[in-house]
C-alpha cells in the first residue's frame, strides 16, 4: 500500500467512524496536527503509533505499515485552489519577506526549522467572529560560515 493509499483508506475510515481529529489524536496520544499531517501521507508514525492509530479507525496492517513508511515530502507546486489553503499561501506570500527579516534580525541569519517543529491550532471565540490561531514553533538553525 502506498501513502495515497493509505491516505484514502484513513480519511474514509475516519469518515465512517464519525471521528474529529482531536478525538483521533487523544486515543493515539499524539497532537491533532501532527496525526492528520501522519494520516495525510506527510509525516511517518513510530511502529506503536501506527498500530494505535490503525485499531483506532479500525483499518489493517497493510495501513500500518504504510504510516511507518519514510514520506517523500512533496506537493502539487501549482498555485493552490483551495480558499483555506490558498490563504495560507497569500500570507507567505505577503507576510514571508518581512517574517524573514524581523526573524533573522531577532536570531540572525537563518531559518526556522520545519523538522524540530511542532504546529498548533486553537480555535478564539470572538463576538466578531471566531478566530484560528496558528501556532508555529521552529528551532531556529543559523547558516554556518566555513
Amino acid at each position: 500500500m502506498d501513502k495515497l493509499e493509505m491516505r484514502h483508506t484513513l480519511l474514509a475510515a475516519k469518515a465512517r467512524k464519525q471521528m474529529s481529529w482531536d478525538e483521533i489524536a487523544s486515543a493515539v496520544g499524539m497532537s491533532p496536527v501532527w496525526v492528520a499531517s501522519a494520516c495525510y501521507g506527510m509525516n511517518s508514525a513510530s511502529a506503536d503509533v501506527a498500530h494505535k492509530l490503525c485499531d483506532v479507525l479500525e483499518v489493517d496492517g497493510d495501513v500500518a505499515t504504510a504510516l511507518t513508511a519514510f514520506p517523500t515530502k512533496a506537493w502539487d507546486e501549482a498555485i493552490p485552489q483551495d480558499p483555506f489553503i490558498y490563504r495560507l499561501y497569500e500570507v507567505v506570500g505577503v507576510y514571508g519577506e518581512t517574517l524573514k527579516d524581523v526573524v533573522q534580525e531577532k536570531f540572525g541569519d537563518g531559518i526556522m526549522s520545519a523538522i524540530d517543529f511542532t504546529m498548533e491550532m486553537e480555535k478564539i471565540e470572538d463576538p466578531k467572529g471566531d478566530r484560528v490561531l496558528l501556532t508555529l514553533n521552529g528551532k531556529f538553525l543559523p547558516y554556518k560560515s566555513w
